[in-house]
């Protein structure tokens, strides 16, 4: 997805970097993103997310708080209502530039961010907090015992992640007088808390408190075995997925005319895990699916494979095929249900000698219903009818050609 890198005034004036995923399509609504604590705009969450929200037709912005990644400005002079305030300001630019954020989401403390600048931001629609702790003072247990020195001598060197933060006296100071619940209370959108049960930063009963705090509507995800930074690709495709699917309840996704040319629209395929096999399948901003291999075969088996789609296309077709003649002859077919076998699999395909045909699909055809022997006789018939069985039957042209267009940063 093209990805535009910019910059915009943050509470304090300081420049803070951004980058903004845009559709490749129509622009149907727009999504901010907060990072986790000392983190940046460029985790691999926020860049899934962003990634899988953008094939819907969602632009997301997700920026560098104050001091923090490539953002100008000291982060030791920041605190939680700096944050709070630097995401009001990321949304007065995107509707500065007609994109006023109709989806807010926060990872970690970053989603205590967007609880309390929801109600501030009176576009959003929808707010999602991931791992996300229902006190911000809870942050505060990751300084240990520099506590004492930062309330002693008014700063101290903390490290955090490996890196060295200085935290002031007015940062924990500002956190400990936050109270969400009346923010959370009050909110007027759609929440969606998403959160590990095993999360060893922010424990699960912060979730909880956020769930039940809220009023409706509100949804509860859980992310199983994923860790506090959702690090791993397979369990951020997850919290994507869920994002983007809950999120099209709450927007306005109008669905964009096909394109000239093509009249059900197109089917783009892009590359989920670059370590892996796994691909992002997207049919119009509303449809998606993942595609794999087997673990055996290399992938790590989170959709079906290439052939696993092509005979779900023979099987689907071949149902709707059926079911239209029924209907249209009145017949009393009650269910029509087809299982497709394929005898290739796809990573020995390459390996296949040029022209030799190796493909064999088995389709058998069931049928429910006081339906009389001719009647059944030529709903099979009708079946060989099917479009995609014509097409898999016949000789097809693939015309491919490389798009010369080179989008930066789209990694």
């Amino acid at each position: 997805m093209p990805i535009e890198r910019i910059t915009f005034p943050g509470h304090s004036g300081d420049m803070l970097s951004a980058r903004l995923d845009m559709p490749d399509g129509p622009h149907l609504a727009t999504a901010l993103f907060a990072h986790c604590f000392t983190c940046s705009k460029d985790i691999p969450a926020a860049r899934r997310i962003a990634a899988r929200l953008a094939t819907m037709g969602i632009a997301v912005l997700r920026f560098d708080f104050t001091g923090l990644g490539h953002s100008e400005g000291e982060f030791s002079n920041t605190h939680f209502s700096s944050n709070v305030a630097d995401l009001e300001a990321a949304a007065d630019y995107l509707a500065s530039r007609g994109m006023a954020p109709a989806l807010l989401i926060g990872h970690s403390l970053g989603g205590a961010a967007v609880l309390k600048a929801a109600t501030r931001i009176v576009s959003s629609k929808a707010v999602v907090t991931v791992g996300a702790p229902y006190e911000p003072d809870h942050v505060s247990h990751q300084f240990g015992d520099a506590i004492s020195k930062i309330s002693a001598n008014g700063q101290a060197e903390v490290s955090l992640a490996g890196r060295p933060f200085t935290i002031k006296k007015s940062f924990l100071e500002d956190v400990s007088g936050q109270n969400l619940e009346p923010c959370i209370r009050g909110l007027k959108q759609a929440l969606l808390v998403l959160h590990a049960p095993k999360d060893a930063t922010v424990s699960i009963d912060n979730a909880a408190r956020i769930f039940e705090a809220a009023k409706h509507p509100k949804s509860f995800v859980t992310l199983d075995d994923a860790d506090h930074l959702i690090s791993e690709p397979s369990d951020a495709e997850y919290a994507a997925e869920v994002i983007a699917s809950w999120a099209g309840r709450y927007l306005s996704l109008t669905p964009p005319a096909p394109p000239p040319g093509a009249p059900e629209g197109i089917v783009r395929v892009s590359e989920a895990d670059p370590k892996g096999f796994l691909q992002d399948v997207n049919a119009g901003p509303l449809h998606h699916a993942l595609a794999d291999e087997p673990l055996a075969y290399g992938g790590t088996n989170q959709g079906m494979t290439p052939y696993g789609f092509l005979a779900s296309g023979l099987g689907a077709c071949t149902s709707m095929t059926i079911r239209m003649y029924a209907r249209r002859k009145g017949w009393p077919l009650d269910h029509v249900w087809v299982d497709v076998s394929h005898d290739k699999v796809h990573a020995r395909d390459a390996e296949a000698p040029a022209g030799q045909k190796v493909d064999t699909f088995l389709r058998t055809i069931h049928l429910q219903g006081e339906l009389t022997d001719e009647q059944r006789q030529r709903l099979l018939e009708i079946a060989d009818r099917c479009p995609v069985h014509q097409t898999l039957e016949r000789a097809s042209v693939v015309t491919t050609h490389l798009s010369e267009a080179v989008v930066e940063g789209a990694t």
